[in-house]
Order: C-alpha cells, then structure tokens, then sequence
C-alpha cells in the first residue's frame, strides 16, 4: 500500500527585519502574522505537516502555540542576505530527522502576506499533488497597463567653472556671470505590456498574473536538486486582487490593519455554541494593573460593561465562573459583586478548570474561556472557544479562536457577551439550544 504524500508548509519568519521591527509578530486582527500564516496552513486539507524556521525565541513561542513545529533557523541563516530557499532547504533536512521520511511536496507560504487563505495553500499544492506540475504560486490576475522610462546613455558633461561664475583651475576669480542653462536629460516611457499607440479594451485582452508572494509550491526532490521555487513545469493558482498585500513597512502594516475587518472570516461564537463561560480576572477583567495604597492594600479599576455583560450572560442559563491564579480579597470581592462563582490561588488552572467541567457536567468543548496572558494557554487548549483580548500577549492571541476587539478591562467581557447574545444582550431571542437546560447548575463559592 502506498503511503499517502507528505506536504510541509514552512513558513519563514526571521526575529530581524529593518522595516518593520518585530514585523513576524505584529498583530493584524489581533493575530500575530506568523500565527495567522500557521492557522491558514493547519486549515488547508492537503497539508500534513506545518513548521516555522525561526531564529527567535517569541516567534518559536507563538509559532508552537498555534500549532506549528518550530524549526531552529541557525545564525548563518538568519542575517538579512539569507535567502527564503536555504530556509527551505534547512526545513526540509529538520523535517527529515524529525519525522523519518522525507517530504514529498514543499510549500513556501510567507507571513508578511496577511490574507492568505486556506484554499491558496491548497491550491498550489494540489498542482504538484494532483496536476503534474513541478512548481506552482499563487498569483492575481491583473489588466493593468505596464510602462518603463528609458533615459539618455550617460550624464551630460560638466558645465565649464566659468559658465557659473567660479573661480577657474589657476584660482583667478571670474567675473560673476549669469549660469548658462544646462539641459536636464530627457526620458522617454514606452510601454512594456502594450503597444501605446493601440489601446485596446478591457475585455478584449488577456490577462497576466502578479505574483502575490503569499504561497509557492515545489515538488521536495526536485527543490533540493535545483535549489530555487521556479523549475520544470511552473502552474499559476489565480487568488482575489483584493486580498494581494505584501507587508515591507509600516504603511502596509496599517494597510493590513485597516482591511482586516473587512477581509478577515468572522470567527466568533453564537449562543448555540456555548455551555459556559470561564473568566481570567487579571488584565482580563482589569487593565493588568495593580494600585497600591500606603497600607499595602490593593485595587484595581474594572468596566461596567463588562459587569452589564456578565448580568445579561448569567440570566441567559449559561455556566459562569472566575477562574484566577491570585488569592486576592479584590478578586472575591468583584466575584461576590457579580454573583459569579469563583477559584481563586489557583496554581494549575487547566487542572482545576478540568476538574470543574467534570463535577458539573460541562463538555470543555462547549466551554469558553477567555484569557490574556501565558499562564492562560493550558486552559486555552482545553475548551472549544479559546478567546484573547485584544492586548494579550502575542502566544495568547496566537492560540485564541477569537480575539475582542475591546482590551482587557475596557469592555472586552461585554464584547463576549454581545457575541453570544446579541449587541443588545437580549436574552429573549438566543434561546440555548434544543436539550440543554435552562440553568445549568452554579459552581461552588469559595
């Protein structure tokens, strides 16, 4: 029986880059690009294997927590003249020892392509997989007219010291006289895709293919031997020009912020996909700061909508509980306030979150659970709805379904809150779904 083709998707993702400093870790939706470029290729079906090859230890971090295999990128493959294919082909060696066979297909999909999606990793795969071809991209079909400028072969010479009035080469001052006008050189644009005396229309032209740099296909064996992308048969896999942005400074990087909302698939939960909802409390329902008075007592400043929110979840029957690693009379007492349940001095969280889910019958993947910071990520990997606020360390958001919008203690458990029931929190019209009980039971108080 044969055994079924090994597809490595590495993704490349250096700790230096000059444009754009941190650029691999800079959220776009409030997902690290490196996490969003892992999610596209953990979603495309015929990718079996997804590694970064990364020289720096936060973008390992994130990397891993969103499900890749990390790849240690040694120094002399890291400065800024190491190419994208010695990366590769370093990839492809880990990928071997590690995993005892060699890769069939390698995939090159960049982090610095924002939109790239699922089916354009799909794409060129299936290409080399199902379509014969030896190397496949991804690229946006363009119409657009292309023009170069040709320039005169050389600068013209020098004017003469004494057509600017200067003093000349034995030093003898010259009279000030009015600078003869040099001609500047002239330049002359031609067309490089069209002939500019004959435009023809749209429709009755045929396009040609930008290549994005999102996603690259190259069957392995024949990588290693030539040693670049593009070899033997190469196949376009044509993505939506709107979608096509490459992040080289930081004005893509806005660019990339600013049409995420509008390009990214909304992944948030409804209602009827959730039993219950565990809260962190630190930098979650706060702003991660602590005041401390002069009797070493503290406080924290919490959001009355998120209050709002929690009151509009709780008659709605869903399971709520605080779930915090500090034993702070601040963190009861926000609990008491809420009539919200809570662990509180709690070391293992995933441990004691399992543990709830179990004494009250709650399927973990029914559970969402929204969190800020690293000691957060075993309860993220446990329940169905791992959720980040917007300013969670970079690992959190990378491990997160779904990211607020709102920062921790700026509203972002109202936020939550209108996902599952609405903007209006009306809990009228989300019923729980057919079979689940009205009020699940409450957790013990401390």
């Amino acid at each position: 029986m044969t055994a079924p083709r090994t597809v490595l998707a590495v993704i490349p993702a250096r700790g230096g880059s000059k444009g754009v400093p941190g650029k691999n870790l800079a959220p776009v939706g409030g997902v690290p690009l490196v996490a969003r470029a892992v999610r596209a290729c953990l979603a495309a079906r015929r990718v079996t294997h997804v590694a970064v090859s990364t020289d720096d230890p936060e973008i390992a971090a994130v990397a891993s927590g969103a499900g890749a295999e990390v790849v240690a990128r040694p120094a002399a493959l890291a400065g800024d003249t190491a190419t994208s294919e010695a990366a590769l082909l370093h990839a492809l060696d880990a990928h071997e020892a590690r995993h005892g066979r060699p890769a069939d297909v390698v995939l090159l999909v960049q982090c610095t392509s924002p939109f790239v999606t699922p089916g354009d990793v799909d794409g060129v795969a299936a290409e080399v997989l199902d379509h014969g071809a030896d190397t496949a991209l991804t690229v946006a079909p363009s119409h657009g007219f292309l023009w170069h400028e040709t320039h005169p072969t050389g600068p013209p010479p020098p004017p003469h010291p004494a057509a600017l009035g200067l003093a000349t080469a034995a030093g003898t001052p010259t009279p000030t006289a009015t600078p003869t006008p040099v001609p500047a050189p002239t330049s002359h644009a031609e067309g490089v895709n069209h002939d500019k005396a004959h435009r023809p229309r749209r429709q009755d032209r045929r396009p040609e293919y930008l290549e994005t740099g999102a996603a690259y296909a190259m069957e392995a064996a024949g990588f290693r031997t030539h040693g670049h992308r593009f070899f033997g048969r190469t196949a376009l896999v044509p993505t939506d020009p709107a979608r096509v942005l490459e992040i080289d400074d930081p004005h893509d990087l806005a660019r990339a912020r600013a049409l995420a909302p509008l390009l990214d698939p909304v992944d948030t939960p409804t209602r009827a996909d959730v039993d219950a909802v565990v809260l962190d409390f630190d930098g979650t329902q706060t702003d991660d700061r602590v005041l401390v008075d002069s009797d070493g007592r503290e406080l924290v400043a919490v959001h009355r909508g998120d209050g709002l929110g929690v009151a509009a979840l709780r008659r709605a029957g869903l399971h709520l509980l605080i779930l915090s690693t500090e034993r702070n009379p601040v963190v009861a007492a926000r609990a008491r306030k809420l009539h919200v349940p809570v662990l509180h001095g709690i070391d293992r969280k995933d441990a004691a979150l399992k543990h709830w889910c179990e004494e009250y019958g709650v399927d973990p993947q029914r559970v969402l659970y929204a969190g800020n910071d690293v000691n957060d990520l075993p309860c993220l990997a446990l329940v169905g709805w791992p959720v980040a606020v917007a300013d969670a360390h970079a690992a959190v958001r990378a491990a997160a379904r779904a990211v607020t919008t709102a920062r921790g203690g700026a509203g972002a458990v109202r936020e939550i809150a209108a996902w599952l029931l609405g903007p209006a929190l009306d809990t009228t019209a989300h019923p729980p779904p057919p079979g689940t009980p009205s009020r699940l039971p409450q957790g013990k108080r401390p």
